[in-house]
């Protein structure tokens, strides 16, 4: 014979197989829906470099400074200009206006995706373009270069900052 207090148990119990089965198939469907698609990775150039493959296609923030010299006006609002770090450096191009502070030797996110050029090489294809404008930050002296670790501060000070 079986009491209230059993059948209330064994629906307990059904109910908690139904809501793990639920949660099961919500992990299924977020990570078979490419979630990953909408990451976005914060790189320095050395990163990107050592990420090869990976880098084509997937959305980054590129950190890293302006390298003297570098910076064109391409038509328009469209700008080329190379971003360094301690070690390398990548070719960006944008057609976002920059901000006014916008200049050789600052510290710069750009938001976007590394592109293949028809020379075999590539650059990086920018749709948002942030400089670093906070009160800490002091351009380096002549000839010293960049570390990881001021690097990696100055991209996590620009997040949220937009280009306007």
């Amino acid at each position: 014979m079986t009491t209230e207090s059993d059948k209330m148990r064994r629906k307990t119990r059904w109910f908690m197989v139904g809501a793990f089965a639920v949660a099961g198939l919500a992990f299924v469907v977020i990570a078979a829906s490419g979630i990953n698609k909408n990451l976005v990775y914060y790189w320095t150039p050395s990163d990107l470099y050592a990420n090869g493959e990976k880098a084509y296609g997937a959305t980054i923030r590129l950190g890293g400074m302006v390298a003297k010299g570098s910076i064109h006006k391409i038509g328009g609002s469209a700008v080329e200009f190379d971003v360094k770090d301690h070690t390398r450096v990548v070719h960006v191009k944008t057609t976002t206006v920059p901000p006014q502070m916008f200049r050789e030797n600052i510290g710069v996110v750009v938001e976007g995706t590394m592109m293949r050029g028809s020379d075999g090489g590539g650059y990086f294809k920018s749709n948002r373009l942030m400089v670093s404008h906070n009160n800490e930050y002091k351009a380096p002296k002549a000839g010293h270069p960049i570390d990881q670790k001021s690097i990696k501060k100055m991209i996590e000070s620009t997040e949220g900052l937009d280009s306007k």
